[in-house]
């Protein structure tokens, strides 16, 4: 917002710096100021002037006079509605598309997943909207060593669950480290020699927007945890009580 805000004032400001250049281009006695501390240096005169046309102040102490000048304020006049409504519609449609605030857990582990191993990562939903019809998708990428030189590789993991109907109060994503997996047999050094990154994108749709919404983050070797598990990240609750969890535990593992 403030980088916005920033580049918007800027813009103003060399827009009127311009024009206040060439209205005193005309000369003193093209630009008039009646009030009764007149300002004398034509150009600030001149700036003060342009600011006024811009904005549509028009206290009407400072005015053009002859034809020449007034047709350069029809011309900013015309320059500032467009530029207003350029810079109001960047703007909007810069803050008013959403976005998605997925909170993934800073680790992912590898620990035992029905009678094998499997990947996992935590995320929840940030937000208070809903988001639906969720797509994760879920790259390996690492060096590895090709008639002696070294080539990026990149894999797409097969997960246990690609695609939910929505996101409930926690997801949990698993790739089965199965026979046809590209993580299979390797170990904690392996992903350190190889540079390894899991890079994952989440597509989805904001409920309150109707729109597309697109999160991404990744696990770098040193995020990687091998023979861990999750805590539990749901309260306990008793009879009659609605479930709920714990977003302090997202991250929290313990040893397998």
């Amino acid at each position: 917002m403030a980088n916005v805000s920033a580049s918007r004032a800027t813009a103003l400001f060399v827009s009127n710096v311009v024009f206040g250049a060439i209205y005193a281009s005309f000369g003193a006695d093209a630009i008039v100021d009646t009030s009764s501390t007149p300002t004398t240096n034509l150009f600030i005169r001149s700036f003060f002037f342009s600011v006024q046309t811009f904005a549509t102040i028009g206290y009407g102490t400072i005015h053009p006079v002859v034809i020449v000048p007034n047709l350069l304020v029809t011309i900013e006049s015309y320059y500032s509605l467009l530029a207003n409504a350029l810079i109001t519609g960047l703007v909007f449609a810069r803050f008013a598309r959403p976005v998605a605030k997925i909170i993934f857990s800073d680790v992912a582990i590898i620990a035992p997943y029905r009678g094998i191993e499997g990947l996992m990562f935590r995320l929840v939903n940030g937000r208070s909207s809903q988001l639906i019809e969720l797509e994760i998708k879920v790259m390996f990428a690492r060096f590895v060593n090709e008639n002696g030189k070294a080539v990026r590789r990149f894999d797409f993991l097969n997960l246990e669950r690609n695609k939910v109907t929505f996101l409930p109060l926690s997801l949990t994503v698993v790739h089965p480290i199965d026979d046809d997996s590209p993580l299979k047999g390797l170990t904690s050094e392996d992903y350190i020699r190889g540079d390894a990154e899991l890079l994952i994108l989440i597509t989805a749709i904001d409920e309150t927007f109707a729109q597309n919404v697109h999160t991404r983050s990744s696990y770098k070797p040193s995020e990687i945890r091998c023979g861990h598990k999750f805590v539990s990240i749901y309260n306990e609750v008793a009879d009659g009580e609605p479930i709920s969890i714990d977003i302090r535990k997202l991250s929290q593992i313990e040893p397998a």
